[in-house]
């Protein structure tokens, strides 16, 4: 072997040790970041009572449809259909012809063979990102129709809400709006919200105003179903005494029901019958320093927490900092494709920008142990 040749074989094997250093220490990197910012896969509360584990179907039985759109809240209405809205999209077959900020579509049959249908609506809404209306909520409550909106004020703020008595077809807008919050569900209990556990509906946020950056906790309000489009009927959770809830009018006395700084952002619940809890699917957002901490819809993870009411005490059933799939911002158990065995679920989420669905199999906690 020549000079030269042993020289360019030296020169090489240095290049591949720096190549190698400087990859490792990107993954350093990434890896002390998460821990930094508390995103290490560290539940920030206790194991669940209940359930023992969630196990999910293989990746190559997810159903997508409905390409090029997020946001995917989810109510199960009288008519016995699924209704929703989309994001940012064109949402299902037939499709629209444009770009929607907010759009409504209706979906029928099960979770592997279902229908989904565009509903044209006076409610549609334009404007992209945080320029434009976006639904983040949806309740069905005696045939009618409750819809929570975010970016209300064009620049990714606030929450407004809105209903419908025909099926997602016309809206009407409330005059009010909650300016204090940006990202507003309503607690779902089974169709037409007849598992409902009393006379209020229950509705939650990450307590920040804006639906793209992360805050320190969770806010829980409720409102009797029969005057949800008054404002002055909505009243916030203020703390728990003997176990017993404590509430009022006023939004400034509220407190957190769940807490975990600066990791709350998007999220939904919904009241399982087969398993008496509370199931809260929540976003785990992006390390700081992410471009958009909201964004998961092609990689990130999530948790979900369950709890025995609306207000805890909550505890962890599912975590998970990365999944083997891009999540999406938004993540919904529809207790209509619940399984009668009460141990199959179905996560619906806007992964890879998609209707997604995704089998979960519920592991119970037994007397002996998980």
């Amino acid at each position: 072997m020549t000079c030269d040749k042993r020289f360019q074989m030296r020169r090489g094997a240095v290049r591949f040790q720096r190549v190698s250093r400087f990859l490792a220490g990107l993954v350093l990197l990434f890896v002390l970041t998460d821990f930094v910012n508390g995103e290490e896969a560290v539940p920030p509360y206790p194991p669940s009572p209940v359930i023992a584990g969630l196990g999910w179907a293989p990746l190559d039985t997810v159903v997508r449809q409905a390409r090029d759109g997020d946001n995917w809240p989810l109510t199960w209405a009288d008519d016995d259909a699924l209704y929703t809205t989309f994001g940012d999209g064109t949402g299902f077959p037939p499709k629209s012809k444009r770009k929607l900020s907010c759009g409504f579509a209706r979906i029928a049959g099960g979770p592997g063979d279902f229908v989904g249908v565009n509903v044209p609506s006076n409610g549609e809404q334009l404007g992209d990102g945080r320029r434009g209306k976006k639904g983040s909520g949806l309740l069905s409550v005696a045939g009618v129709l409750y819809l929570w909106l975010d970016h209300v004020d064009g620049q990714g703020s606030g929450a407004q809400l809105a209903w419908s008595t025909d099926h997602a077809r016309t809206w009407t807008f409330a005059d009010w709006r909650l300016d204090e919050f940006g990202f507003v569900g309503f607690v779902n209990f089974g169709r037409n919200y007849q598992d409902a556990r009393d006379d209020f509906v229950y509705a939650y946020s990450h307590d920040g105003p804006q639906a793209h950056t992360p805050a320190d906790r969770f806010i829980l309000m409720r409102a009797p179903k029969s005057r949800l489009t008054e404002r002055s009927s909505w009243e916030f959770y203020t703390g728990s005494v003997d176990g017993q809830p404590k509430w009022s009018p006023d939004a400034g006395r509220r407190e957190g029901v769940f807490t975990n700084p600066g990791s709350c952002l998007r999220s939904a619940m919904t009241y399982q019958p087969s398993l008496r809890r509370y199931l809260w699917w929540q976003q785990i957002p992006q390390p700081i320093g992410h471009p958009d901490r909201a964004d998961t819809r092609f990689e990130g993870g999530f948790a979900v927490y369950d709890a025995p009411e609306p207000w805890g005490p909550w505890t962890t059933a599912y975590f998970t900092p990365r999944w083997d799939a891009g999540p999406g911002e938004h993540g919904d158990f529809p207790t209509k494709w619940a399984g009668a065995d009460g141990k199959t679920l179905h996560l619906v989420f806007s992964g890879e920008d998609y209707f997604s669905v995704r089998r979960a199999t519920i592991r119970l906690v037994t007397s002996s142990g998980p």
